[in-house]
């Protein structure tokens, strides 16, 4: 297994996130940003980081698969992940609750895990430090998001915990941004040439 230094060094984008320009062309990643799980030269897979699910909170859907305990995990929005697999949920979280083979590490610092195991322990008081649950997540095939990203509709930023899993997903994207020296009213939806 290749560290995640290796990868950044290689041009994969492990740990990074993605943030949506106005050339994104797909309005289901507009003003999106996407923290990058795993990234090498067959696929690349993320979550989004800033889109609720309208009206489902994290105890509500504990309690919707019988996670015993449920009602008494944190109030935290359920995130669409994306746009593939959306009936499945993934846990993106610190790695002070580890799953076994079931964690697969992403970044550097960050597990993700989804399992009964890590639902169950969402519900207890040993939930991990800092946990986001998502629906779904979004994929790339071979150079496909290495496309994406030299067609400008792709953005790369450092990571942070912060950013990750603060409760204000209205304004990560501007947040994300902010991480380059880039405010919102500077961006638009035309490239222009020399």
């Amino acid at each position: 297994m290749t560290s995640a230094l290796a990868h950044t060094q290689t041009g994969y984008l492990n740990g990074k996130l993605l943030i949506a320009s106005p050339l994104i062309g797909d309005p289901r990643f507009d003003r999106t940003v996407i923290y990058v799980c795993s990234h090498d030269a067959e696929t690349a897979m993320g979550i989004i980081l800033n889109r609720p699910v309208t009206g489902l909170r994290l105890p509500d859907l504990l309690e919707q698969l019988d996670v015993s305990g449920g009602k008494h995990a944190q109030d935290a929005p359920v995130l669409e992940g994306g746009p593939v697999d959306r009936d499945r949920g993934f846990v993106l979280h610190t790695l002070d609750v580890d799953c076994g083979p079931a964690t697969e590490r992403v970044g550097t610092d960050l597990g993700l895990t989804a399992t009964q195991e890590i639902l169950n322990a969402l519900a207890s008081d040993k939930a991990p430090a800092h946990a986001l649950m998502a629906l779904g997540y979004a994929g790339w095939g071979a150079g496909q998001l290495e496309d994406e990203i030299s067609l400008n509709a792709w953005l790369v930023a450092d990571a942070d915990h912060g950013l990750i899993f603060d409760d204000q997903p209205d304004e990560k994207w501007a947040r994300a941004l902010s991480k380059l020296g880039v405010t919102p009213e500077f961006l638009t939806a035309s490239s222009g040439s020399a």
